[in-house]
């Protein structure tokens, strides 16, 4: 077996109580657009002792679930509303997983949690999630919003605020914003990004992760004043779709990766996010890929699977760009290397 990509090293969970607020549960919303690093931010925190006794809902914009794979095993519990995003599909299914949380937490079904996190869609308006706990008196009662977090990506940032009312939102309704990937884009890019976030947002605080790492603090501890008023509904930007590419065998690195570069020569800019978890041959675990418009992530090698699946599944959310097309290209490609 080859060791193709640096397997992580695996992290203890680590065991430390967080005080409560009144017997309120309470809840920190992770939001920020595609390709934006919520994901590693939420794995760094789970895996720290702050993170202990967190359960986790995760809403991605795909039919499958990569996010939710990949943070499984850290939290205490973790649901899944797919296929969709919170802001758009009916709210009663985030009411819902909240509640069955607590029931199932009561009755010994779960192990005991003292706090949950929501991780958005990329796509996500933080807005009516906010509304939900506002307007649902019951749910107010047994939960309480501490935090409003929202990750922008330092490398493609300024791109998505011009272009994308969803990624102006994230900002704007922000307790806290999250600077990621600054280890990738030079400091005069950062300096920038940092200005353009507190004209939108002049009340939040602003931090700064580097490959993901954040005071674990900073993910929970409650948001100091009042929170912005609500952007009541999302629109999202025309063209953006999502779709899945899935296959039961065994994949040639070479092939996927050539493909991969020649899509984001022809349609970077278009990629808007491209991640998955890929069975490669030669390979011991399961090899997580990350591509964010023209940024490809260096691909990790995970030490084991995340569930029972097996199979490669890449979800693609693009603008304007055919399913098909994207399967076509796959398809030549690997033609192309078995010959």
């Amino acid at each position: 077996m080859l060791d193709l990509f640096p397997s992580r090293e695996a992290g203890l969970f680590g065991r430390r109580l967080k005080r409560e607020r009144g017997a309120r549960i309470p809840v920190t919303v992770v939001t920020g657009f595609l390709g934006s690093g919520k994901t590693t931010l939420l794995q760094r925190f789970l895996a720290s002792p702050e993170g202990q006794g967190t359960a986790v809902i995760i809403n991605e914009f795909g039919a499958v679930g990569i996010d939710d794979a990949l943070v499984r095993d850290s939290a205490e519990e973790t649901v899944l509303l797919g296929n969709g995003c919170v802001c758009c599909i009916t709210r009663t299914d985030l009411q819902a997983a909240l509640r069955r949380l607590v029931f199932d937490r009561e009755h010994g079904a779960i192990p005991p949690f003292r706090r949950i996190v929501i991780e958005t869609s990329g796509l996500a308006d933080p807005g009516p999630i906010l509304q939900t706990f506002s307007t649902d008196r019951a749910l107010g009662g047994e939960f309480h919003i501490d935090l409003v977090l929202t990750v922008v990506d330092a490398v493609n940032g300024e791109t998505a605020l011009d272009s994308a009312a969803e990624a102006r939102k994230q900002a704007i309704l922000a307790d806290r914003l999250v600077i990621s990937k600054t280890d990738l884009a030079d400091a005069v890019t950062v300096e920038r990004l940092t200005q353009r976030l507190q004209s939108l947002n002049p009340r939040a605080a602003i931090d700064v992760a580097v490959k993901g790492a954040l005071d674990p603090q900073r993910v929970i501890e409650p948001a100091a004043g009042e929170r912005s008023g609500f952007v009541a509904e999302a629109a999202h930007s025309d063209g953006i779709a999502s779709f899945v590419i899935e296959q039961d065998k065994p994949i040639e690195w070479l092939a996927f990766a050539r493909a991969m570069e020649t899509l984001i020569g022809l349609r970077g800019a278009d990629l808007l996010r491209v991640k998955g978890i890929l069975n490669v041959a030669g390979c011991r675990g399961p090899v997580v890929v990350q591509y964010v418009q023209h940024l490809a992530h260096p691909p990790v090698e995970l030490e084991s699977w995340p569930d029972q699946n097996r199979d490669s599944r890449v979800v693609f959310i693009t603008r304007n760009i055919a399913e098909r097309d994207v399967r076509a290209l796959f398809a030549t490609v690997q033609a192309l290397a078995k010959g």
